[in-house]
């Protein structure tokens, strides 16, 4: 079959690849042409557009670069009618992807008064055949709820990787698969460089402050100023590869016993006793590595307000959201004090009870992500199972009406 799969980040680019492994293992006839990275092409696929070249963040950059923008989403449209692919699977990135997803939706059932090169037989209304398929799906449960009725109307197949996401999208009326969630295989299957991390001579902390340049400048200032009660500890702040060597350095410069590292995040998550690590992913990350954290978030007042407000989430930690409870201790903006951080790192270096507490709901969190296998392996086999059903019954899509 023909698969045409579009990530447009780094993210994306990791996933998709070990999609792309697991698809061409269990269909031995795959043919897949994409939009993401170098892994993604090293997995087998024809890489037509990197993302590298998609990275637009901010509001102010996304207008200065709107023109390219449009005119990757026109390309895009363009290769995929030529391509005509059995399948077409959008990985996350829900800017560009939702508006794919609705054009392709509306190719399909498009009414057309005589057949053109990009038709295929069997199609309604002699659009395209291809299937739209979701993996990993937008964060719609978080903010932007009124996105699911585009998503349930324009996405034939919707594969989600965190276990609420299905009672979420149960409540809309739309049935999704929980597949599990691919990190727990990339955290299986990695092994560290050698030499990747000094050998310190102390027991480790890992300070994992974000990428943006904004959000490190308001947390990492709080977690290097806790280092200095903790002599008996190496901190070791992970550099995120985007920001410039001086920008670490200044911040650094009163603290010269804590050491940095580059593209090593995870080397470094192996050899920690604790962790401060700004929400997001990586909260998710550290708790497969069965590293004992403490969630930090801190940003300018109006966007806390604002976010505040949009947000319709109990937790701002993945680890917290997923067990539906708290886990991990959060200390979110006003709360992200250094008197706060230390008493809470200190609990958990010291109190043997909290540490034995945190590794039993992270071997409880670790079963939720795995159910049934690895992500990757569960997501290709639906995907072919869908697409060969659908084949076999020779069953051509209908438009959704909601109600």
């Amino acid at each position: 079959m023909k698969y045409y799969i579009i990530a447009g980040e780094a993210s994306g680019d990791l996933h998709g690849s070990n999609l792309i492994k697991e698809l061409k293992k269990q269909d031995a006839q795959a043919d897949i042409r994409c939009w993401g990275g170098d892994l993604m092409q090293a997995a087998g696929a024809t890489v037509v557009k990197h993302y590298k070249d998609l990275a637009f963040m901010g509001f102010a950059e996304v207008l200065m670069n709107l023109r390219t923008i449009f005119r990757n989403l026109d390309f895009c449209k363009q290769d995929i009618l030529d391509y005509q692919p059995d399948a077409l699977i959008l990985i996350d990135y829900p800017g560009f992807n939702m508006r794919i997803a609705k054009w392709a939706h509306q190719q399909r059932f498009r009414t057309t008064t005589a057949p053109t090169p990009a038709t295929t037989q069997g199609s309604p209304a002699g659009g395209p055949a291809f299937r739209i398929i979701y993996y990993i799906s937008p964060q719609v449960w978080a903010w932007k709820e009124n996105r699911v009725k585009q998503i349930r109307e324009c996405v034939d197949k919707m594969l989600v990787i965190l276990p609420f996401e299905k009672e979420f999208y149960r409540k809309w009326n739309y049935d999704v698969e929980y597949v599990g969630h691919p990190l727990v295989e990339v955290i299986d299957g990695y092994q560290a460089p050698a030499g990747a991390i000094p050998a310190f001579s102390k027991p480790v902390i890992a300070l994992l402050p974000g990428s943006r340049k904004q959000e490190i400048l308001k947390k990492l200032p709080v977690m290097l100023k806790v280092s200095e009660s903790f002599c008996e500890y190496q901190f070791v702040v992970a550099q995120a590869p985007g920001q410039d060597q001086n920008f670490y350095n200044e911040l650094l410069a009163p603290y010269p016993n804590v050491a940095t590292v580059t593209n090593q995040t995870y080397a470094l998550l192996q050899t920690a006793q604790a962790a401060c690590v700004t929400s997001g992913t990586a909260t998710l990350e550290t708790a497969l590595f069965g590293v004992p954290e403490v969630v930090c978030y801190k940003g300018s007042n109006i966007s806390y307000q604002i976010a505040r407000r949009l947000i319709k989430v109990k937790y701002i930690s993945l680890v917290n959201l997923i067990m539906d409870k708290l886990v991990v201790r959060e200390l979110i903006q006003d709360d992200l004090t250094p008197a706060n951080l230390r008493r809470e790192l200190n609990t958990l270096l010291q109190d043997n009870s909290r540490r034995q507490q945190l590794a039993s709901d992270y071997r409880d969190l670790r079963h939720l992500l795995s159910q049934g296998g690895h992500a990757s392996a569960n997501a290709a086999r639906s995907i072919l199972h869908y697409l060969r059903e659908l084949s076999t019954a020779n069953h051509p899509p209908r438009p959704t009406s909601l109600p």
